[in-house]
């Protein structure tokens, strides 16, 4: 009798210990599942340095806006929770980007960010930034194809988010060219919270072009962004 209970509560305790341990590597599974679909999305791996451009403030050559640099901050903070290192440099960075994946944020209208004008003629051929022109209706417009998307300061604002691999390069550039600081950091914040559903709009996530659209910037200022459309095909001129 007294075995028998022996019996029934050691096996009792195996079930449990087993049927814990598979809770736990299968919760294990899954975080480790959804870690990967991030660092595809962004394109970075673990252990891996990446680097970040940042371009200048308007009319203030040398210093990065406020909101440039809390996308920054969320950047390097997304590097770091998957396991990379990072490093930045001004919007005047020459080079390629070898084998570290590249954030570069800001648009290039007024010499903000050159590098980015430079990724979009050498690698976007049908998207074109407006320049800053306060008596045109396009000023600062983000033109793919044949598609403008006006800018309306302080109500609705866009940032262009781009993917892709230079042919001189082993990662990926993740381009982030926003019409102001503001639509630079709602892309980004949005992207951090949002990838999954972004990631299921696209056909792939190895190269990609989107637009990300933030409206009620004079109440919710960076923090109501939304995915316009996926612009790929116009973008890479397909």
């Amino acid at each position: 009798m007294i075995q028998s209970v022996l019996a029934n509560i050691a096996i009792g305790l195996v079930t449990s210990l087993l049927g814990g341990a598979f809770v736990w590597l299968w919760e294990r599974a899954k975080r480790i599942r959804a870690e990967n679909r991030r660092a595809a999305f962004f394109g970075v791996r673990p252990g891996q340095r990446c680097l970040i451009v940042v371009g200048d403030k308007y009319n203030s050559p040398g210093t990065a806006h406020r909101r440039d640099v809390r996308a920054v901050v969320e950047l390097a903070l997304l590097a770091g929770e998957l396991g990379c290192d990072v490093s930045v440099e001004s919007g005047d960075f020459r080079g390629g980007n070898g084998d570290r994946t590249e954030f570069c944020v800001g648009g290039p209208a007024e010499g903000v960010n050159a590098r980015t004008g430079g990724h979009l003629a050498a690698h976007l051929p049908g998207v074109v930034i407006h320049a800053y022109d306060g008596t045109a209706p396009d000023s600062v417009a983000i033109e793919v194809g044949t598609e403008k998307f006006l800018f309306d300061r302080g109500n609705e604002e866009y940032a262009l988010v781009a993917k892709f691999t230079p042919a001189e390069s082993a990662s990926p550039v993740f381009l982030v060219a926003g019409q102001t600081s503001v639509a630079n950091l709602a892309a980004v914040h949005f992207l951090r919270r949002e990838y999954r559903r972004v990631a299921g709009e696209l056909s792939s996530v190895e190269r990609f072009c989107v637009l990300i659209k933030v409206s009620g910037i004079g109440t919710y200022e960076f923090h109501r962004a939304t995915l316009e459309r996926e612009v790929t095909t116009a973008a890479f001129g397909e």
